[in-house]
């Protein structure tokens, strides 16, 4: 039935910092924006006088897009429980790289908080076809869980 991940939601609080933390820190590239407001998006999310803006990001190597979204009205709750990566849900999106170090390196530029050093998953735990996989976790501006993958 599915084909592929069209695209990924985020809810932010600051459209213009986010943009710029998925563009400038990690790499993104800005493809549209949008205002959301009507009948239309409130039956779609299930709640009453949406009005929000919309930047859509893409990865260098493409699909699927990254949609960023920040609610005018209503206002949705920041849950710090949610930057936790065993709260249940949608935890983490993971982003490859080429190059760790240098990856690392600009975060940490930006000011960005590591969960660890890079750790590199033991061999014995899982083969990927790609090559053996080190890994780091990270937040966003607003709290959301990303990972840096890089497979050698």
């Amino acid at each position: 039935m599915v084909r592929a991940v069209d695209h990924i939601n985020i809810v932010v609080t600051n459209l213009e910092r986010a943009v710029r933390f998925y563009t400038e820190v990690l790499g993104f590239r800005k493809t549209k924006e949008a205002y959301l407001e009507g009948g239309w998006i409130d039956l779609i999310v299930g709640l009453s006088g949406v009005r929000g803006h919309v930047a859509y990001v893409v990865a260098p190597a493409g699909e699927p897009r990254i949609e960023l979204l920040c609610y005018e009205a209503p206002k949705g709750e920041v849950l710090s429980v949610n930057s936790q990566a065993n709260t249940v849900g949608l935890r983490h999106i993971a982003l490859r790289v080429d190059n760790m170090a240098e990856a690392v390196a600009r975060l940490r530029t930006a000011g960005v908080t590591l969960f660890s050093e890079p750790v590199r998953v033991p061999s014995g735990v899982v083969q990927h076809d790609a090559g053996e996989k080190t890994l780091v976790y990270f937040l966003d501006p607003d709290g959301v869980v990303l990972e840096l993958t890089e497979y050698r």
